[in-house]
C-alpha cells in the first residue's frame, strides 16, 4: 500500500499594503524579497497592483534567485490556489505587493497574509491613509498580523521621526528599524536589484536586512 502524500506547506505570506501611492511600498517589497532570498528563503514576489511596478522591476533583473509574477485583478479569487502551488514548488516565502488605492480587491491578500506590512512616511496624510487598512484588519480580528513601518524618514536625529514613531506605536506594532530615505533605494529599483545587492555594504542595505530579520522573527513568533 502506498503512503499518503503529505500536502506541501503553503509559504509564509507577507503583504505590503497601504491605500496611498508614493509611500515606497513597491521599493520595500522588492528589497525585502531580495534580502529574504539572501537569508536563505525561497521567495516568490507577486505583483497584485494594476500599475505593475514590481513586475517592471523584475523585468530588469538579471538574477533568477527569486520568482516575480503578476496577478491580475480577475485572478485574485485564485490567490489561495496560487499560493498552494508555490508551496508545492518549494517556495517558503511569498511577498505580495498590493494596489496602492482604496479598493476591495486587496481584501483576499490581507486575509491570506501572515503579516501585513504598512509603510508610512512621517506625514499626517500617510498616517491617515494607513488607518483604513488597520481598521479593516481589526474588523477581521487580525490586528495582531499588522506591522507598521516608518519609511522614507529624514536622517537622524529627527524629532519628526520620533514624533510619528510614538503615534504609530499607539496604533499597532511598529517594526524596526525606521527606513531612512537614501538614494540607494531609488538607484537599486531603477536597475532591477534590491538595495542589498546594489550597495551591500551601505546603510540602506543594513537597514533592509535588519527589517527583514524583524519580520522573520515576527512571523516565527506568530
Amino acid at each position: 500500500m502506498s503512503e499518503a502524500l503529505t500536502p506541501a506547506a503553503r509559504p509564509r505570506v507577507v503583504a505590503l499594503a497601504v491605500q496611498k501611492g508614493g509611500t515606497g511600498k513597491t521599493t520595500l517589497a522588492a528589497s525585502l524579497a531580495v534580502a529574504a532570498a539572501q537569508a536563505g528563503e525561497r521567495v516568490s514576489a507577486l505583483d497584485l497592483d494594476p500599475q505593475g511596478s514590481l513586475a517592471g522591476w523584475a523585468a530588469l533583473r538579471r538574477s533568477n534567485d527569486l520568482l516575480v509574477d503578476r496577478i491580475s485583478p480577475w485572478e485574485m479569487t485564485q490567490l489561495p490556489d496560487i499560493l498552494d502551488q508555490l508551496g508545492e514548488e518549494g517556495c517558503s516565502l511569498a511577498i505580495l505587493d498590493t494596489a496602492g488605492t482604496a479598493t476591495s480587491g486587496i481584501a483576499p491578500a490581507l486575509k491570506l497574509a501572515d503579516l501585513v506590512v504598512i509603510p508610512i512616511r512621517p506625514s499626517r496624510l500617510d498616517l491617515m491613509a494607513a488607518q483604513p487598512t488597520i481598521r479593516a484588519m481589526a474588523a477581521q480580528g487580525m490586528r495582531d498580523r499588522v506591522a507598521l513601518v516608518l519609511n522614507q524618514c529624514p536622517p537622524a536625529p529627527s524629532p519628526r521621526t520620533g514624533l510619528y514613531a510614538d503615534q504609530l506605536r499607539a496604533l499597532g506594532v511598529l517594526a524596526e528599524p525606521a527606513m531612512i530615505q537614501r538614494v540607494d533605494h531609488q538607484d537599486a529599483l531603477a536597475l532591477g536589484v534590491g538595495v542589498s545587492e546594489y550597495a551591500p555594504g551601505g546603510l540602506a542595505a543594513a537597514e533592509i536586512r535588519t527589517l527583514w530579520s524583524w519580520i522573520d522573527r515576527r512571523l516565527r513568533s506568530g
